[in-house]
């Protein structure tokens, strides 16, 4: 285990064990599916402790409707399912004609 989840400080600055779970999973799965980390990699071991770094580093944070929100929005253009510049929506089908919008 990471010394860093032994101490209360995470839980308390997320909000609680369960929102703790809930980021610490969610920004795994962004990790895992190619989403770059936002903290310096050298001396991290494994995905695991890049999470706790960003979480620490107040890169990453849950908003009120529980997603994986950043700092640096460029950021959550990586998160599945995103599209880049439009959080939550998905890009056009192949051969469709329809065109990203420019919001």
């Amino acid at each position: 285990m990471l010394d860093e989840l032994k101490e209360e400080g995470i839980v308390n600055k997320v909000g609680g064990r369960f929102k703790l779970s809930t980021l610490i999973q969610k920004r795994m799965v962004a990790l895992n599916t190619g989403a770059k980390p936002q903290v310096d990699t050298r001396g991290l071991t494994d995905r695991m402790a890049i999470v706790i770094q960003e979480i620490l580093q107040d890169k990453i944070h849950l908003d009120a409707s529980g997603e994986v929100q950043s700092k640096n929005q460029t950021v959550m253009a990586n998160l599945p399912g995103a599209y880049p510049g439009m959080p939550g929506s998905t890009p056009p089908a192949p051969g469709s004609t329809a065109k990203p919008s420019d919001e």
